[in-house]
Order: structure tokens, then sequence, then C-alpha cells
């Protein structure tokens, strides 16, 4: 897909990986919308340069609404890039108490069933593009992780809300095929970010102690160019990939 005007939204982009998605996918000509929970927090991120609207992907209704106004907006939408997400950590079982169900439910409602509203509604929008010469008609990609499959301790619910975006990520490309929507899903190890700002210093200096080279945290700007390389390579589809420099 030759990103140039085209239109493209990105879940989580007040910070982190989705902040630094929106300004490359910018910077090659898109037009972007960052979507994320708090507008304010939206405003002061993306500073003016890339619309931001609200939406709290959880909530099927708040999508919904959210790409209708998007695609009101700019006339269509070829790009979607899932990166919202909370990590909601917790043990299963810890000085008698038990992981809470309120906290797995939410954590599995913003992950995993989150990213498949945003999948659903903007796979519905790109439906309806003029297919390009290739017979393209939108790119979808999401956010996994490499703790689906190498999970931390306290990570069961985030691990397993992970490991269902890889899974899924095969089925709906082959049910988005025909329509000309690739859907790829990105698993970055450990990123600068707020959400490995919470970590404990211990943990993620043992994750970076196990890296390969170079072995230091990867770069918001790092996930953010694959994700361009995948919009921009269409013989990618219906897979996953790592991006976590030997993680092991």
């Amino acid at each position: 897909m030759n990103l140039h005007n085209k239109v493209a939204i990105v879940t989580g982009a007040a910070s982190g990986l989705g902040l630094a998605t929106c300004r490359v996918l910018a910077a090659a000509g898109a037009r972007v919308v960052g979507l994320d929970l708090q507008q304010e927090r939206l405003d002061a991120a993306l500073g003016g340069e890339i619309r931001g609207i609200a939406v709290d992907v959880a909530d099927e209704a708040s999508v919904s609404a959210a790409i209708e106004q998007v695609v009101g907006e700019h006339g269509g939408l070829h790009l979607a890039v899932n990166c919202a997400g909370i990590l909601g950590p917790c043990k299963t079982l810890s000085k008698g108490q038990l992981f809470p169900t309120e906290l797995w439910d939410r954590v599995l409602a913003v992950n995993l069933t989150g990213t498949f509203n945003v999948i659903r509604h903007a796979a519905l929008a790109m439906s309806t593009n003029e297919p390009d010469e290739g017979g393209e008609r939108g790119v979808i990609i999401n956010t996994a992780s490499g703790a689906a499959r190498e999970g931390q301790m306290g990570q069961a619910a985030y691990s397993a809300s992970k490991a269902g975006v890889i899974g899924m990520t095969l089925p709906i490309a082959r049910d988005l095929a025909e329509h000309g929507i690739r859907v790829v899903s990105l698993a970055p190890g450990l990123f600068e970010s707020g959400m490995s700002a919470g970590m404990p210093t211990k943990v993620s200096e043992t994750i970076v102690n196990g890296l390969l080279f170079p072995r230091r945290m990867g770069r918001p700007e790092e996930f953010a160019a694959l994700v361009r390389h995948v919009a921009e390579n269409s013989y990618l589809n219906a897979l996953t990939l790592d991006i976590q420099c030997g993680t092991r």
C-alpha cells in the first residue's frame, strides 16, 4: 500500500508505540487519526498536528462511532493499527488472594476484544474502498507481545490476551482475503513505553540481560518503522512478526 494520502487510524495513540506510529505514518504522507481513551491526553500528545478522537476500544459502540466519524471526515479508511493495551499485573494467587475476576475481564476486554472490535469495524469500512492496482483495499496491523509465548510472573491475563491476538490473526486474514484486506500482527518484546516504565526494575533488567544485540529496550520508532513496512509491503499477510531482539 502506498501510504501517501491514505487514511489511517491508530489506537493507543496518546503514548508509546501508538504515538510513535502516528508520527511515522504521518511522515509517510498518510492522513492519521489517533484514538485513545482520554481526549486531553490525546490532544497534548499529538499537539494538534494529528487529529485525535477519544475512544474506549472495549466499547463496541464507541469504536463504531469513531470509525464512522473518520470515514465521514476523510472519505474512507485504509489502514488500522491496534496499539491500545493494558498490562493488569497480578499473580494468580498471592498472599491468599485470588487474581480478581474483574481485572481479568478488563484486560481481556481491552487487549483482545478491543482489538477485535477495531478489526471488525475497520474491515467493514475498508470493504467499500476501491481496490488499488493490486486489488488491495486495506491493511490491519495488531499488536501482540512476546509475553504471548514467554510471559513473566504476574502476566497471566496479559499473556492470555496477547496469545489471543496471535491466535486470531490467521483466521481473520483468511476471512478478509476475499475483500482485499491484509491482517498482520506484531509481537514486540520490551520497549520503552509507559507500560514498561511501570515494571519493577529487577524484572526489566532481567529481560534486557537476556537479549542478544543490541542489549537494550526497543525504541517506539523502531516498532513504528515495522508498522510502516508491513503497510507498504503487500506480500506480508496472515502472520505474526516478532520484534524482540532475540529475547529468551
